[in-house]
C-alpha cells in the first residue's frame, strides 16, 4: 500500500478518501489521530488491521456538533451542560449510545465515547464528512504514539492510505467523564478537573 501525502490545503480530497472507507491520519488538538469514517464495518476493520491487531476497547468517536452527537448518544440536560462548558477540547463523554448504533461501532458495549477537538482543520473535516468520525491514536499497537507525521510514518507508513502532514497540538490527554449511568464517574483526570466538572453541573 501506499501512504498518500496531503497538507492541510488538501481538505476536500481528504474528506473523499475517509468518505470511501480509507484509513487516515491526521493531527489534532492533542496527539496525531487515525480516523475511518462512522457507519462502515470494513473501514474499522481496517483501521484495527493498520494498527496491528484488533482493539480489545471500542475506539473513540470524534465529532463536529452537539447535533452529531445527538445522532449516536441519549444526551440529557447534564450532559448537555458539559458539552456546551467544555466542548471543544480535551474532553470525552461516555454516554449511553442509541440503540439504532450498530454494535460493532461500540464492541458490543451499551455506551459509547465521544470527543469533539479543539483544531479547526479537523472539526472542518468531520463537517465535511457529514457523519462522525472513529478515531484512536496513530501508532501501531504497543508503541508510542505520534505527535508529527515523521513519528506516525515511521510506523504506519505503507499501513494506512493516507496521511496529513503536520504537527499535533501535543496537550495533555484529554479528561474522560462517564455519565452514563446516575452517578458521575471520572475515569481519567485531565486539564479539566473534577470540581470544575460539579460546579458546572449545579
Amino acid at each position: 500500500m501506499n501512504t498518500i501525502r496531503f497538507e492541510k490545503e488538501d481538505l476536500e480530497a481528504v474528506v473523499e478518501l475517509l468518505k470511501e472507507g480509507n484509513v487516515v491520519a491526521f493531527p489534532t488538538d492533542t496527539v496525531y489521530g487515525l480516523g475511518v469514517i462512522y457507519e462502515n464495518e470494513e473501514a474499522l476493520e481496517a483501521l484495527k488491521e493498520a494498527k496491528g491487531r484488533p482493539e480489545n476497547k471500542p475506539i473513540p468517536t470524534m465529532v463536529a456538533s452537539l447535533e452529531q452527537i445527538e445522532t449516536i448518544a441519549e444526551v440529557d440536560d447534564r450532559a448537555r451542560k458539559l458539552v456546551n462548558a467544555f466542548m471543544p477540547g480535551a474532553f470525552t463523554i461516555i454516554l449511553k449510545k442509541k440503540d439504532t448504533l450498530p454494535d460493532y461501532i461500540t464492541n458490543g458495549f451499551d455506551t459509547v465515547g465521544i470527543r469533539m477537538p479543539d483544531d479547526p482543520f479537523v472539526l472542518e473535516m468531520i463537517e465535511k464528512c457529514e457523519k462522525p468520525l472513529l478515531v484512536t491514536s496513530a501508532n501501531l499497537s504497543g508503541e508510542e504514539t505520534g505527535v508529527n507525521d515523521e513519528q506516525v510514518l515511521s510506523q504506519l507508513d505503507g499501513r494506512i492510505d493516507a496521511i496529513v502532514l503536520g504537527e499535533a497540538g501535543g496537550k495533555v490527554a484529554s479528561t474522560i467523564v462517564d455519565m452514563s449511568k446516575e452517578e458521575i464517574n471520572i475515569i481519567r483526570s485531565g486539564p479539566i478537573d473534577e470540581e470544575t466538572i460539579l460546579n458546572t453541573l449545579k
